[in-house]
């Protein structure tokens, strides 16, 4: 089972812009929500807190992948809300949603991996 796992994660990685980098970020700051479920920490960790502030770093965060985390992101929207709601013409709410449901993507595969 170990295997399958890694396989997905890896082909998430090659897929997904930023995706070490989010891990990363998750897997450093766990310890500061200890006790809290997976859906509990993804939302102290991405909605109570800005992944990136300011429009110049999240420029500079998006590079030359700025429209594959747009199409990204209105993927995701458009299937759990049939609307849109980021305005991904500013770059700082672009990076934050982004982030959001490529961190969600990854704490549920740690849980994933948890229960095996």
């Amino acid at each position: 089972m170990a295997d399958n796992n890694n396989t997905r994660e890896e082909d998430m990685n090659n897929r997904q812009h930023k995706f070490d980098e989010i891990k990363s970020y998750i897997e450093d700051d766990m310890e500061n929500f200890g006790g809290l479920d997976n859906e509990e920490l993804h939302h102290e960790m991405f909605n109570m807190d800005y992944y990136i502030i300011g429009t110049y770093k999240a420029e500079q965060w998006l590079g030359s992948q700025v429209f594959e985390c747009i199409r990204t992101v209105h993927e995701y929207e458009d299937f759990h809300f049939g609307e849109r709601y980021t305005d991904t013409s500013d770059p700082e709410k672009l990076v934050n949603m982004y982030a959001y449901i490529i961190g969600e993507q990854i704490i549920n595969t740690m849980r994933e991996e948890q229960e095996d």
